[in-house]
């Protein structure tokens, strides 16, 4: 039997996402989204100065190397991050979208914006998955991603597909704790 590896890798992120993830979104506030459930949370923050990473009225916490242990981050932060570093950055180097980074991103400052925007690069993605046949399937990734530039695509979208799975669930962990404080 034949497989669809386009079709299988799109169902496994878009049913999580559909089924257990996006309508679990809904309703998100900004005191949720700012939420900090611990003192030293990593956030998105209104800026400050200049030199803080992002572009725009908010700006995010981050370091490189991130502190051992990592700070707990709030709903902020994670989106945050999934719009950045798993989304947008991989959406620019390989599917033909604008170049995000951490440094030249503005950070959403609502919960409501940053929803949007998510489900914006979440449709890119998708689509940008969906116009992979077996051959691009195999290709490698390219100079993009680093030290796994060797690595073919599937591997890439596999690689996302398990942030997207395993960040939005520590969104809605977040939610519960929020509700249940």
């Amino acid at each position: 039997m034949a497989v669809n590896w386009t079709k299988e890798l799109t169902d496994q992120l878009d049913f999580h996402w559909k089924v257990h993830t996006r309508p679990k979104f809904e309703g998100l506030t900004d005191d949720e989204y700012f939420w900090e459930p611990v003192a030293t949370c990593w956030t998105v923050r209104p800026r400050k100065s200049d030199d803080e990473p992002g572009t725009g009225p908010f700006t995010i916490d981050f370091a490189f190397p991130e502190p051992v242990p990592p700070p707990v981050t709030t709903i902020a932060w994670r989106l945050g991050h999934i719009l950045v570093g798993v989304l947008g950055a991989r959406i620019g180097s390989h599917f033909g979208g604008a170049p995000i980074g951490y440094d030249t991103y503005p950070y959403p400052g609502t919960a409501a914006e940053a929803l949007a925007e998510l489900d914006k690069l979440y449709a890119q993605w998708v689509a940008g998955v969906q116009s992979l046949d077996e051959e691009a399937l195999a290709r490698p990734c390219g100079p993009a991603e680093g030290p796994y530039a060797q690595y073919p695509m599937a591997t890439l979208v596999l690689h996302i597909h398990r942030e997207m799975i395993h960040h939005c669930a520590e969104v809605l962990l977040l939610r519960d704790l929020y509700r249940s404080r």
